[in-house]
């Protein structure tokens, strides 16, 4: 078995078993490049497809703030694929123990109306011809590392990004009428605890991560296509959910999304 199928045997088997987190891949697995990384999340995304069934959707996208991208010693995002397995529609109540760990983070997403051509460098203005909607949503990040920070932008993309499950609201055709760096978000724990935040948390504007996506992705052999979805990334500071609580991300008038934990 070559280093990279040995790789994804081995995240395989932790997201399958629900093993503890370790401290890292083993040293012979570990990706040495961005590359190297997404190669290990292709075959592993294909192994969760062959067991849990269902299609690509879209992309998440990671390390959207600069105080991520400085912890990780990289000077950009990275994404990882969004499943249909593991998307769930506004309202839905989750297993706590499906998940090692708990991220929950409110997050702008975006979906697709026109397959977008590779090749040019797109901006916030150029990518806006192609989308169509804008989507409220929680992405649960769920990682099987013990230090995320320690072991590199590689060996998490690698993890599918850490991407463990996604919620989401009603799509909002009129999305040109929103300012998304000043448009506050929400996120109410228990309908008590509140965190707060705006667009500019995501690289300035989540739009920004949009065109970073549709620019990106060519040179990994893929593109976005007509009704991706695409989820650019916290808004607010990071909650760790436990059992029994219940989650709204609050959007204002693009909307609201929620979740339990049982």
């Amino acid at each position: 078995m070559d280093r990279i199928s040995a790789a994804c045997e081995f995240l395989w088997e932790l997201r399958l078993r629900l093993r503890p987190p370790v401290a890292s891949l083993p040293d012979d697995r570990v990706p040495r490049s961005l590359a190297e990384g997404y190669a290990i999340q292709d075959q592993l995304v294909n192994r969760l497809l062959q067991h849990h069934g269902g299609r690509r959707i879209g992309y998440k996208i990671a390390c959207t703030s600069r105080l991520a991208q400085t912890a990780l010693g990289v000077d950009g995002p990275f994404f990882g694929t969004l499943l249909s397995h593991s998307t769930y529609n506004s309202g839905v109540t989750l297993p706590a123990s499906d998940f090692t760990v708990r991220c929950t983070e409110a997050e702008f997403a975006f979906e697709l109306a026109e397959d977008v051509p590779p090749g040019p460098c797109y901006s916030v203005e150029s990518i806006q011809s192609f989308i169509g909607a804008v989507l409220p949503s929680i992405e649960i990040v769920d990682h099987r590392y013990q230090n995320w920070q320690a072991v590199g932008a590689p060996s998490l993309l690698a993890d599918n990004a850490i991407h463990g499950a996604w919620v989401v609201g009603q799509p909002i055709s009129c999305w040109r009428d929103f300012d998304y760096p000043t448009h506050p978000v929400k996120l109410m724990i228990n309908e008590q605890h509140i965190l707060t935040g705006t667009g500019a948390a995501v690289l300035g504007n989540p739009l920004v991560v949009v065109a970073w996506l549709a620019t990106e992705l060519p040179r990994y052999g893929r593109r976005l296509r007509r009704g991706d979805r695409i989820t650019t990334g916290l808004t607010t500071d990071i909650y760790l959910a436990q059992p029994g609580d219940r989650l709204v991300a609050d959007f204002g008038q693009i909307g609201q999304v929620e979740m339990r934990f049982d």
